[in-house]
C-alpha cells in the first residue's frame, strides 16, 4: 500500500470512530424526563424547642422525627411499583378519591403533604398578621379576624377522632373552612363539599398535643393560634389565587 493511501484510510478509520457513536446516539430513542426522586423529610425551619411553651420540645421531636418520617418512608415504599411513582405530590393527591383502593398511598401522601404545610405555618415569631389582601378575604367570609380564629377552633373541636381543620381557597377564590378525617385534605376528590387549595392546616391528631394537653383539645387549639405565622398563610393564599 502506498503511503498516500495508507494515510487516507487511517483518516477514514479515525473519523469513523468518532462519527459512529454520535450517529448511534442520534438514532437512539429520546430518554424520558428525570422523574421526581424519592420524597424526603423536610427539615424543621426552627429548633424543636422554639415553639415552647405552646408546643413542647418532646412533642415536636416525636411528631416530626417519627410520625412525619414514617409517612415519608411508607409513601416511598408504596410508590416503588406504582404507576404514580415519580409524580409530584400535588398531582398524586389530586388523583386520590375517597373510595380509592390505594389506602396506603392516600394515607401517607396526605400525611406528608399535611405535615409539610403544618411546619411552615407555625413559628416562634409573635404578632404575625395577615396581609391586607388576606384580611379582606377573611372579613368577607368570617366577619373579622378574631371570628375567623374562633371558627377554626370550633371546627377543630368538632373533628371526631383524628383529623385536620383547613382554611382553603375554593374554586370561586373564596375562603373555605373544612375538616377532614385521618390524613385527608381538601385537594383530594370527594373529601370535602367544596375542594380547594389549602392555605392553613392544623393537626388534630392526639400525637400533636397529648403529651402537654392530654385530652384538652381546646386548650391546644387556643394555644396554637399564638404560633400561626399569618405571613406564611398570606403567601399560601397568594399562591392559591394564582393557580
Amino acid at each position: 500500500m502506498k503511503k498516500r493511501e495508507f494515510i487516507k484510510n487511517t483518516v477514514k478509520l479515525v473519523a469513523g470512530s468518532f462519527l459512529l457513536p454520535n450517529m448511534l446516539q442520534a438514532c437512539a430513542p429520546l430518554q424520558a424526563a428525570t422523574p421526581v426522586s424519592n420524597f424526603q423529610l423536610p427539615a424543621l425551619p426552627y429548633a424543636f424547642d422554639a415553639l415552647e411553651p405552646f408546643i413542647d420540645k418532646e412533642t415536636m421531636e416525636i411528631h416530626h422525627g417519627k410520625h412525619h418520617a414514617a409517612y415519608v418512608n411508607n409513601l416511598n415504599k408504596a410508590l416503588e411499583s406504582h404507576p404514580m411513582k415519580g409524580k409530584e405530590l400535588n398531582f398524586i393527591l389530586a388523583q386520590l378519591k375517597k373510595e380509592d383502593s390505594s389506602q396506603l398511598i392516600r394515607n401517607n401522601a396526605g400525611g406528608h403533604f399535611n405535615h409539610s404545610m403544618f411546619w411552615k405555618i407555625l413559628g416562634p415569631q409573635k404578632e404575625s398578621k395577615p396581609t391586607d389582601l388576606l384580611l379582606k378575604a377573611i372579613e368577607n367570609s368570617f366577619g373579622n379576624f378574631e371570628q375567623c380564629k374562633e371558627k377554626i377552633i370550633s371546627a377543630g373541636m368538632n373533628v371526631f377522632g383524628s383529623g385536620w381543620v383547613w382554611l382553603s381557597v375554593n374554586a370561586s377564590q373564596g375562603l373555605e373552612l373544612s375538616v377532614t378525617a385521618n390524613q385527608d385534605n381538601p385537594l383530594m376528590s370527594g373529601i370535602v363539599s367544596n375542594p380547594g387549595n389549602p392555605i392553613l392546616g392544623i393537626d388534630i391528631w392526639e400525637h400533636a398535643y397529648y403529651l402537654k394537653y392530654q385530652n384538652k383539645r381546646k386548650d391546644y387549639l387556643t394555644s396554637i393560634m399564638n404560633l400561626i405565622q399569618w405571613d406564611q398563610v398570606s403567601n399560601n393564599y397568594q399562591v392559591a389565587l394564582n393557580k
